[in-house]
């Protein structure tokens, strides 16, 4: 959520702010410490919770193997729900108090991509297995690590910045999409939730033991979070489902990670994850749509931990054509979120056109009204 919020904050210093409505933010100055040689910056932390960046001469040290990641994931939605759900799982082991974050530095795109790749003669690093030769679905071995994410976590400021930690998403296929022939038909492979922890559970070993082999890591905490990764025409992200931290040479102890995610309202009769939460957003829809004909649709993804929601993202699509129905709209939308939607949890509206976003509406777990952010371009 931190993340998401420092992006929309950054957004509105380049746009003309309009609108009402309490704006919050609860934000830590930035410190820099100088050498002779080099310049490093932490960023403040415009969150409740979450890290400060390590920001160094002026620049944003950018992953070792950036796009990676994307490149490989089915789903557009796993590379963010990775990202932020791997930061949010690394503060507790790396807490935000001690640690500042930093993108992968030890994991360089060759190593992704080959370890990404299947065991064989031309590639004896790949962490999926070899092929079988059938390309039958039911009988081919399939392709279980999909794709993988690496973040950094670091300790003191200068010259005195020091690696404190390592946190690694590793993405696991629950549909191993494939062709026969170079350009023919797609084909999926199903694999189970049992299949892709044992797999997942024996990656993450050896992930830890070459990332130990590298120059700088030592002996320093490694932490892995292993994800469900979507199919490739869902509509929400995959999700967290198991933990471990090697303080050693191996990951001794898995926990479980009670991570779900859906979409409101549900699809093809699907169940809600939470009924009374589905029932909130459906009166929230029907008062919304009856407000403004010019409506376009209201949905909404949910993702819960532990049966608990955790984060909501409403998305109105508008047709507006005047700046002053979108002020109306958006104070509007706010009360009766306010009045409706669940509380105790963070929720996001994103009310926008087919070419822009026109307002944001926010409410931290912890606040009681939603926030305005009205956004205009003179």
């Amino acid at each position: 959520m931190w993340k998401r919020i420092l992006a929309l904050i950054a957004m509105a210093l380049l746009l003309v702010l309009g609108g009402c409505g309490k704006l919050t933010s609860s934000s830590s100055t930035s410190t820099t410490s100088t050498t002779s040689n080099r310049k490093v910056q932490t960023t403040g932390n415009y969150s409740s919770t979450g890290y400060n960046s390590i920001v160094t001469e002026g620049h944003y040290k950018t992953s070792a193997a950036r796009g990676v990641a994307a490149d490989y994931a089915n789903n557009s939605l796993d590379v963010k729900g990775m990202e932020t759900g791997l930061l949010q799982l690394s503060e507790g082991v790396f807490s935000p108090d001690k640690y500042s974050f930093q993108e992968g530095q030890y994991l360089t795109s060759s190593n992704v991509q080959n370890w990404l790749g299947r065991q064989s003669k031309s590639n004896s690093t790949g962490l999926n297995p070899a092929s079988n030769g059938s390309t039958d679905p039911d009988k081919r071995t399939p392709e279980y690590l999909g794709t993988m994410l690496e973040q950094d976590f670091v300790t003191g400021s200068g010259s005195k910045t020091t690696l404190g930690g390592i946190s690694i998403a590793l993405g696991m296929n629950a549909v191993d999409y494939y062709q026969k022939e170079q350009y023919g038909a797609t084909y999926q492979t199903k694999i189970s939730a049992d299949q892709q922890e044992t797999q997942g559970k024996k990656i993450a070993q050896e992930v830890v033991t070459r990332l130990r082999a590298k120059e700088g890591v030592g002996d320093v905490p490694i932490f892995v979070a292993l994800y469900s990764l979507a199919e490739k025409d869902s509509l929400v992200s995959g999700s967290f489902f198991a933990k471990a931290t090697a303080t050693g040479k191996t990951l001794d102890k898995w926990d479980k990670v009670n991570q779900q995610s859906g979409v409101l309202p549900t699809v093809n009769n699907a169940k809600a994850i939470n009924s009374n939460d589905a029932t909130a957003f459906s009166n929230f829809q029907t008062q919304v749509q009856n407000f403004f004909p010019n409506l376009a649709g209201v949905t909404a993804t949910v993702h819960y931990t532990d049966g608990s929601l955790t984060q909501m993202t409403v998305n109105i699509q508008t047709q507006f054509y005047s700046q002053t129905e979108i002020m109306s709209f958006t104070n509007y939308v706010a009360s009766v979120a306010n009045k409706l939607l669940p509380s105790n949890a963070p929720i996001q509206i994103i009310v926008a056109s087919v070419n822009t976003t026109q307002a944001i509406i926010s409410r931290s777990a912890s606040d009681k009204e939603f926030s305005i952010n009205i956004l205009q371009n003179y």
